[in-house]
């Protein structure tokens, strides 16, 4: 997760496996440096895969009100990618930043393992 100004877009075209199309505007330079991290490091780009309101994407507003853009994101791990059930960008005054803040919720089975019993020996 970070401030990293990356527009990564909704373009996923050969991408499929590490962003989903549901981003928004036009990948920028920062967008294809922070693609190429998450490929490197086997990461999925959460806020890309579920189908939200523009206005749960916007993680930065402009003094002015008028430009929004999809610039803060948290990556997770592709084998979580089916675990994501909820990303958005939480609005507020209460920040003190023109930044929102980017909720992420993960749901995780995890299995108990068992240890198997050791012989005594002499």
């Amino acid at each position: 997760m970070g401030d990293l100004n990356a527009k990564v877009g909704s373009d996923n075209t050969g991408f499929e496996e590490y962003m989903g199309k549901h981003g928004l505007g036009v990948r920028n330079q920062n967008g294809e440096r922070f693609l190429d991290f998450c490929i490197g490091n086997n990461l999925v780009i959460g806020g890309t895969i579920l189908k939200l309101k523009d206005i749960h994407k916007d993680t930065w507003n402009s003094p002015d009100g008028k430009t929004r853009n999809q610039i803060d994101h948290a990556a997770i791990n592709r084998r979580w990618r089916s675990s994501l059930v909820d990303i958005r960008a939480i609005r507020g005054d209460g920040f003190g930043s023109d930044h929102n803040l980017v909720f992420t919720k993960l749901r995780i089975n995890l299995k108990i393992k068992k240890k198997t019993p050791t012989a005594n020996t002499i």
